[in-house]
């Protein structure tokens, strides 16, 4: 059904899409590319959201316009149909009378689910979908999970030691410990850019005091999330500093008045506050949220099955002694993802810290 080169040119398709990542969202990642007679003539990808679509971008970028009516697009998401901050990219095909179009998936979004496939159709433009279908999945799956489930896709991140800790305890209280070394800090900094908010929870914020921001990358700073039930954290701390959007989950009926970049969210806690949290960060059009700690607020996630990634730093440093904040439990979670088929791309990944 498809030849060698159709599997060449969506790799390469796959290839530019991601490099939108952190950039685009809540739209999401697309590549293309133009080929006629088995040569790329156009190459794009969505770059900035609210910017052209990669449709756009490749056409545009092929010097020989006459050659696009016997060329082949490739895409890894179907060409959108409706009118939004660009307008449709299927009628823009249909303009410049392409060929033949190759997708990997269809967009599961109300607005396209399958029109912008039907539009292409109707006009004579031969359309195939399915190409890599999975692995298309799994480049969008911040997207999928957006607009299937109506929630943000989760991933669940944090350090630990060698023995299974995250925090030691003295007289009591939990205390910070060194796990991370500059690399693994890089790479947290990394996750941040790419995706829509980060959260902890109340104990976290205490301890550790968190900016949650994005410092050692340029792009996307994340929308900064606390846990906050009594509202009894101080207003000195890092993640309620003034630069960047803080939102904060508190209980009902503890009024709290507005503040610069701050926002306060009444939720019901003696119901299920993951849902409730996921419903409002969807509503806000937050496709995708880190979950950084603590253990209970993780675990909180996992329960309610929210969780669709795991992002671990594991480092060789031993707390030895059992006076300890453990962490989550790696074997118990990753068997309930795995259990839950409904999940297509579950990702786990452990990150060695070596100091």
């Amino acid at each position: 059904m498809y030849s060698d080169l159709d599997c060449d040119m969506m790799l390469r398709v796959f290839e530019l899409a991601q490099r939108g990542l952190g950039k685009v969202q809540p739209n999401p990642l697309v590549g293309c590319v133009i080929v006629c007679q088995d040569k790329i003539i156009g190459e794009g990808y969505h770059m900035q959201y609210g910017g052209p679509h990669a449709e756009v971008n490749a056409i545009e970028s092929v010097e020989d316009k006459s050659l696009l009516e016997h060329a082949t697009l490739y895409v890894n998401l179907e060409p959108c149909a409706h009118h939004g901050k660009t307008p449709p990219c299927a009628e823009l095909l249909v303009k410049h009378k392409i060929k033949r179009v190759v997708i990997s998936n269809r967009d599961s979004f109300a607005k396209v689910d399958g029109k912008g496939i039907a539009l292409l159709k109707e006009h004579g433009i031969q359309v195939q979908v399915g190409l890599f279908e999975q692995h298309g999945r799994y480049i969008n799956r911040r997207f999928f999970t957006f607009h299937e489930k109506k929630r943000p896709f989760v991933i669940a991140k944090w350090a630990e030691t060698a023995d299974g800790y995250i925090a030691s305890l003295k007289d009591g209280s939990a205390q910070q410990i060194s796990i991370s070394n500059n690399y693994s800090k890089a790479y947290s900094h990394l996750f941040r850019v790419q995706e829509s908010a980060i959260m902890v929870g109340t104990t976290t914020a205490e301890i550790d005091d968190p900016k949650l921001t994005a410092r050692l990358f340029e792009g996307n700073q994340p929308l900064r999330i606390v846990l906050d039930r009594t509202l009894r954290l101080s207003k000195k701390l890092h993640l309620f500093s003034d630069d960047f959007p803080t939102l904060v989950f508190h209980e009902k009926n503890r009024a709290h008045p507005p503040q610069k970049n701050k926002t306060y969210k009444p939720i019901d806690f003696k119901q299920n506050i993951t849902a409730q949290i996921l419903t409002c960060l969807y509503e806000m059009n937050v496709q995708s949220l880190i979950v950084e700690g603590g253990t209970r607020l993780i675990e909180t996630f996992f329960k309610e099955k929210c969780v669709d990634e795991l992002r671990i730093f594991q480092s060789a440093v031993l707390l030895a002694h059992s006076l300890g904040v453990k962490a989550p439990d790696i074997q118990s979670l990753t068997t309930e993802l795995k259990q839950r088929k409904e999940i297509e791309n579950d990702v786990f990944f452990v990150l060695k810290v070596v100091h």
